[in-house]
């Protein structure tokens, strides 16, 4: 049976030693603030790049991989007779796994690789990723690993939290008397996305609202407890808030892992500053 290798993108949340451990390929996305252009983990870091993000006048870009960046990841990952198995960040948030479909019909190898949307992006991503790594260097075959992550999305939750919506405005999303409004009366936003689709879930008014929204996600972790694998915290550039997150979280179950970082430019870019994300998942990945 031919060997399996994962590739997935630059907004997933995986740590140095995840990538290294199950020799997980991740393909960058390119960043440009003020005229600069910058590759996602390579020449800029994350915090690097949420500082830069706050003292541009202009929202950031993010470009998905070129067609050409992903002929050669697939030509070179295959030239030994593997196969490839790709998970990339919804579709409605970029259009990496179209490139990359491009890319592999291209140099004739879309039977080599396939390509599946995780329908969501950083450590919700990164619970598939992880799945198709571990199952491949376990053996398994391709049928066992696709149906293994179709599973696991059905068992993820993601609940993100803008509190800022300044990048709303700069990007468009917000018209800019209805952002003003939404300034002047410091309105927050929950958002999910059900089917791979950002979507505003709740808004309402300052601090009270955020605190209300995050109880009721504690409640929820409270009621899964003995069934989540893990909770992920991805944030822009609140540590503090995350340290507080962890404590109430290991209140409620202190045997569930949790993890913090910050996240992706592309999350950070369209949520703004003071935003965070959290994951969960209750099926084994």
């Amino acid at each position: 049976m031919a060997k399996i290798k994962v590739v997935t993108d630059s907004s997933v949340q995986l740590t140095p030693e995840e990538i290294d451990k199950y020799d997980i390929t991740v393909v960058p996305l390119t960043i440009t603030i003020d005229g600069e252009t910058y590759t996602d983990g390579v020449d800029i870091s994350r915090e690097e790049f949420v500082k830069k993000m706050d003292a541009s006048k202009e929202l950031p870009k993010t470009s998905q991989p070129s067609i050409g960046v992903f002929e050669k990841v697939f030509k070179d990952l295959t030239d030994d007779g593997s196969q490839v198995v790709g998970i990339f960040l919804a579709r409605s948030l970029s259009g990496t796994i179209e490139a990359a479909r491009q890319a592999a019909d291209l140099i004739g190898k879309s039977k080599e690789v396939t390509l599946i949307d995780s329908d969501l992006t950083d450590r919700a991503e990164a619970y598939q990723v992880l799945a198709a790594a571990k199952d491949a260097k376990e053996g398994k075959s391709l049928e066992e690993i696709v149906a293994h992550v179709e599973r696991l999305k059905e068992h993820q939750k993601l609940y993100m939290m803008v509190v800022n919506l300044n990048n709303l405005i700069k990007g468009g999303r917000l018209g800019p008397l209805a952002g003003k409004i939404a300034t002047l009366l410091n309105i927050r936003i929950e958002l999910h996305m059900p089917g791979g689709h950002l979507e505003v879930a709740k808004k309402g008014r300052g601090k009270k609202f955020s605190k209300n929204c995050d109880k009721r996600v504690l409640k929820d972790i409270e009621e899964h407890k003995q069934e989540i694998k893990e909770v992920a915290i991805s944030y822009v550039d609140t540590p503090e808030d995350m340290k507080v997150w962890t404590e109430k979280i290991k209140e409620i179950n202190p045997d569930i892992k949790v993890l913090t970082r910050v996240t992706s430019p592309i999350i950070s870019t369209h949520a703004g500053s003071g935003a965070y994300a959290v994951f969960y998942t209750m099926e084994e990945y």
